[in-house]
């Protein structure tokens, strides 16, 4: 089976193209551009040079949150479109999962870890059994001060994976010690590869009622609606 996967949750913008248990090709860059600009160019670079037409394409996977509100938003409506228009699956999977995937041989729990500004973090807590990943805690929005007091509660190493980890190595380092491992700089990237994997034998989402997983709204949209409902008070 062919899939295209896409991410755009975050700083880094990736696609892969997987046949299968292999890698086709793999496109990752993490600079700060503006993804939709990039995204559509990088999806056609990519099948042209793996010899691949849309055609032949059989499913879509993307990361559909959390992360970058924008980031999240363009990578689902290009996933959309595309599955729409070929008229193939399209499943969405965690962005928070296709980091944790990078731990996936690591024997213990894995944690990764985007940072949600003013001391919260979107995270999980994810383990390897026999080569799979699985959910230990769901995704959420948390106090990084609360939840490393939850994993105080979780037997053995933690491994931490992100980017964003190094924002708060401190904090964890002083409430965990040396239970908490953390992933050398080359594992702290999702690979979209990896999300192909994770998503490759979930059954297709419905396309016009699929939508990201923000896990909170956008600033904007909260202020909103706290607008709507002290007018609805008055």
């Amino acid at each position: 089976m062919k899939i295209l996967a896409i991410d755009t949750s975050n700083n880094v913008m990736g696609v892969a193209l997987v046949d299968g248990d292999r890698v086709v090709g793999e496109y990752v860059t993490n600079v700060q551009k503006n993804h939709s600009v990039r995204l559509m160019p990088a999806i056609n670079q990519l099948l042209r040079d793996c010899d691949t037409k849309p055609k032949e394409l059989e499913k879509i996977v993307v990361a559909a949150g959390p992360g970058s509100y924008t980031g999240v938003r363009i990578g689902v409506t290009i996933a959309k479109t595309l599955a729409w228009s070929l008229n193939i699956p399209l499943v969405g999977v965690s962005s928070l999962a296709a980091l944790a995937i990078n731990g996936l041989y690591f024997a213990g729990h894995v944690v990764p870890l985007f940072d949600a500004r003013r001391g919260q973090v979107y995270t999980g807590l994810y383990k390897s059994e026999q080569g799979e990943l699985h959910t230990v805690k769901e995704d959420r929005i948390q106090l990084l001060s609360e939840y490393v007091e939850e994993l105080q509660e979780v037997d053995g190493p933690i491994l931490f994976v992100g980017s964003d980890v190094e924002l708060h190595k401190e904090t964890i380092r002083i409430a965990l010690g040396d239970k908490a491992i953390f992933a050398q700089s080359s594992f702290h990237q999702p690979k979209p590869s990896g999300i192909a994997l994770i998503g490759r034998d979930q059954e297709g989402a419905d396309v016009h009622t699929f939508v990201p997983n923000y896990i909170r709204l956008a600033e904007a949209e909260a202020n909103w609606l706290a607008e709507q409902k002290k007018k609805e008070l008055m």
